[in-house]
């Protein structure tokens, strides 16, 4: 069978929590994937939502699209099957996939989140590696939205989510939740995510299904989704934070490595390296009026980014339950 006449019944799977900010725009996203409506259920499943969330899913879930196409200058504009699920037990975004997995009636279950937009050809693309039956997992690109700030600037730069990071992981590849798509099957399998963990959900079940299946994951480097990085010192700290959260997680579960942590000593000698030759050396090259502010200060946000890192390495604690693994 070639691509072009393949086509299996999909089902996309949405997490959110508080999403009344980025719903309107992810739902007008859905509506025009050029994959084939009458082919792909959407699940957004509301994980305990204090905010508008559950009135906006309910009136998407029931009222087709009202803008004509004509008014988005022509572009495609789907009536789908958006359906509107809860998961009121467990505050985790892995427990709301699960709730949308056992509720999906796909042979291909793929998933991004709240805050992203999939381009128009996201899913047609994530899907086609399937076509190949030895691939198990497909996982897309992970690009940024435009953003003003400084710090969404420099996340950016640096190309922070993309999958081309995780991939390369040294443990063992994986792909993240924000774009990805597995085999429904494989899932009955190797079982569904771990419902009570907080962070690193998405490597844990690819290297479940990597390492306990002969199935491959492809890259499909076309299936875009767009994401917002984060705009305050505090929502970028977080991140990192659960960066480390995730490390210390799945050295508990997989006995990854844990990353070495900077003494203090390390941190210094960067700090100055940073003010004694990388701004001289930028103030030369340019008028320091006119250099970019993201070039010039990516060392000290590096540096807060690996420091929150490691403290969150340091801090977590794998609770007991998060070694319990749903079924489906």
């Amino acid at each position: 069978m070639n691509s072009a006449e393949f086509l299996p019944l999909v089902s996309v799977v949405v997490p959110i929590y508080n999403g009344e900010r980025d719903l309107p725009d992810l739902i007008e996203c859905l509506r025009s994937q050029t994959y084939p409506p009458h082919r792909v259920e959407y699940l957004l499943v509301d994980n305990k939502s204090r905010d508008r969330t559950s009135s906006i899913l309910q009136t998407a879930a029931s009222n087709p699209p009202s803008v004509s196409p004509l008014l988005r200058g022509g572009s495609h504009f789907n009536q789908i099957t958006l359906r509107h699920l809860t998961e009121n037990q467990i505050q985790s975004s892995y427990a709301a996939r699960n709730q949308g997995i056992r509720a999906s009636t796909g042979e291909i279950i793929a998933f991004t989140d709240a805050d992203c937009r999939p381009e128009t050809q996201w899913l047609e693309n994530l899907v086609k590696p399937f076509v190949d039956l030895e691939v198990g997992i497909s996982a897309g690109e992970i690009l940024a939205l435009p953003g003003n700030t400084l710090l969404e600037k420099h996340a950016a730069r640096d190309n922070t989510l993309s999958q081309k990071h995780t991939l390369a992981h040294p443990f063992c590849a994986y792909g993240q939740t924000a774009n990805l798509a597995v085999r429904r099957q494989i899932l009955a399998g190797v079982g569904l995510f771990r419902p009570y963990l907080t962070s690193g959900g998405d490597a844990d079940l690819c290297w479940r299904i990597l390492r306990e299946t002969s199935y491959t994951m492809y890259f499909a480097e076309s299936a875009i989704v767009r994401h917002r990085h984060r705009s305050t010192i505090k929502q970028l700290q977080s991140q990192w934070y659960r960066y480390g959260e995730s490390n210390k997680y799945l050295h508990e579960l997989h006995g990854v490595d844990l990353m070495r942590e900077f003494t203090t000593g390390e941190y210094l000698y960067r700090l100055a390296r940073w003010l004694l030759k990388e701004l001289p050396v930028a103030a030369a090259k340019s008028d320091l009026a006119r250099l970019d502010l993201v070039d010039l200060l990516h060392t000290p946000i590096g540096l807060l980014n690996v420091r929150a890192r490691a403290i969150g390495q340091r801090q977590a604690k794998l609770p007991l339950a998060a070694w319990e693994i749903d079924q489906l």
